[in-house]
């Protein structure tokens, strides 16, 4: 119960004090955005901050703050400390700093951030990796949503049908301007998550009013709790099943989209950092309801979490309540899903040079993700197998993204004479996260293909690739320095 208020009050301090601290160091000023710079009535034009701060937090708070934490809980009550100080120091600088260099530099998208930053030669390979991490972004989040409204539907089964509605609605919210559907939805289907979250953290209070031992891990949770023994040690394993409320490098493809919409950088601060603190906030209360429900009913440990789902919505709020809440956390994946296409779009266009304006160049582009995402969604459906399969590169896929893109601000820091520590401290800390968990998986760890070392020496090289690769960003940044004196 403690660990649980504590993180919460990390969570609102941290927005007070050290995205200040942040703010300081990036300084937002009064210059000319993007959104008026190249207002184009599709992608760039200005919105109302309100409806910007709505739509980032939807674009970023896909599936992982409630299905990832359900799943990520069962590490202990550790997690209520790891999600906030990781979203403080990591995810919320993450997001502000993708969104300042976008900003900054015209709007542009995470591949275009690397290029300038990293180099010319690894921008292709970044490219490439990214558009792969995207497409599945899309095909999950088209997936689990579809799964979700499967099981609302008992005794028939609607699965394909949802798929089908919600991809048409990917295509049209990626080819329609970002006012005529995502500016228009994402209000109702905004206020309809908060009140959706809201909901549980109130039929929380009310159990915990009797039973606040709830909130802490009973002897039956630990005796199915993960642990080392299990292979399940929280470092890498934490770090790749909680994503979304800690550190997310898929929010980075997605700062642009607001990036282009703002008319003040001022507002990055909140549009940026305060959203991702947000859901810190929502991946707190996800997590506490999950650990409350598994104390009560510790076989649900065994189900997956998409299930587990309807048991926690179901036992605080009712069947009907529940329902409602179990259609926001369905809002909460197609709200990312739409824009993790629609960012494939914009990607795609700034690297072919493809200008947006008019809608068929759109579609050009549109077609062939439309046909990759078809024949992803056919394979991931095969089996439980595949479907993991995916799942399972998506998760180390998107911290090695996080990596990058915090690389590229260090570097983007150091070459404006800023100290880069703000970025790479979170920075240093994924990447030997996401480097242990490549070096340390294998089916003998009961992960996915990966090299299959023993944790201590997966450690130990993580940690000296990452000493390297800092030695290779400082070494970056005094190229940058000195090409630009010159």
């Amino acid at each position: 119960m403690k660990l649980f208020i504590a993180g919460l009050l990390i969570l609102l301090a941290g927005y007070a004090v050290y995205g200040r601290l942040v703010e300081k160091v990036l300084e937002p000023d009064d210059r000319e955005t993007p959104a008026v710079s190249r207002r184009d009535g599709v992608d760039f034009m200005v919105l109302p901050h309100w409806k910007n701060m709505l739509i980032q937090l939807l674009n970023i708070a896909g599936i992982g703050p409630v299905i990832g934490v359900i799943l990520g809980i069962k590490f202990g009550v550790i997690a209520f400390v790891i999600i906030p100080v990781g979203n403080i120091i990591g995810g919320s600088v993450h997001d502000f700093l993708s969104g300042m260099m976008s900003l900054r530099s015209g709007g542009a998208n995470l591949p275009e951030i690397i290029r300038e930053n990293i180099g010319k030669r690894f921008y292709p390979y970044f490219s490439a990796f990214m558009i792969f991490l995207l497409l599945l972004v899309v095909a999950v989040f088209i997936n689990v949503p579809a799964q979700l409204v499967d099981g609302m539907v008992p005794g028939h089964s609607v699965f394909w049908f949802a798929v089908v509605v919600i991809f048409a609605y990917y295509i049209i919210a990626t080819l329609f301007p970002v006012d005529k559907i995502i500016g228009l939805c994402y209000p109702f289907f905004g206020a309809l998550l908060l009140l959706g979250t809201f909901a549980v953290f109130c039929g929380m209070i009310v159990k915990l009013v009797d039973a606040p031992q709830l909130l802490e891990e009973s002897a039956a949770f630990k005796a199915r709790m993960f642990t080392p023994a299990k292979d399940q040690p929280i470092i890498p394993m934490l770090f790749v099943t909680i994503a979304c409320g800690i550190l997310s490098g898929f929010h980075a493809t997605q700062s642009p989209i607001i990036a282009r919409t703002m008319s003040s950088e001022r507002q990055a601060r909140s549009s940026f950092y305060g959203m991702m603190v947000v859901e810190g906030v929502i991946a707190m209360i996800w997590a506490g309801a999950a650990l409350m429900i598994y104390n009560l009913f510790p076989e649900l440990m065994a189900k997956v979490p998409g299930k587990v789902l309807g048991d926690i919505t179901g036992f605080f709020l009712g069947k009907y309540a529940g329902s409602v809440t179990v259609i926001s956390v369905i809002i909460l994946a197609v709200t990312s899903g739409d824009t993790a296409m629609r960012s494939l779009r914009l990607s795609l266009a700034e690297m072919a040079r493809i200008p947006q304006k008019k809608i068929a160049n759109r579609i050009i582009l549109c077609v062939p993700l439309i046909v990759i995402v078809a024949l992803l969604l056919w394979w991931s459906n095969k089996s439980a197998a595949t479907f993991n399969q995916l799942w399972n590169y998506f998760a180390w896929g998107n911290q090695v993204l996080a990596a990058c893109t915090l690389a590229a601000g260090t570097i983007w820091l150091g070459v404006r004479g800023k100290s880069g520590w703000i970025a790479w401290l979170p920075g240093a800390f994924i990447s030997f996260v996401v480097i242990t968990y490549i070096l340390w998986t294998s089916p003998a760890h009961r992960g996915p293909a990966g090299v299959g070392l023993e944790l201590d020496y997966a450690y130990l090289l993580a940690g000296f690739f990452v000493v390297i690769i800092t030695m290779m960003l400082y070494e970056r940044i005094e190229i940058l320095r000195k090409e630009t004196r010159q």
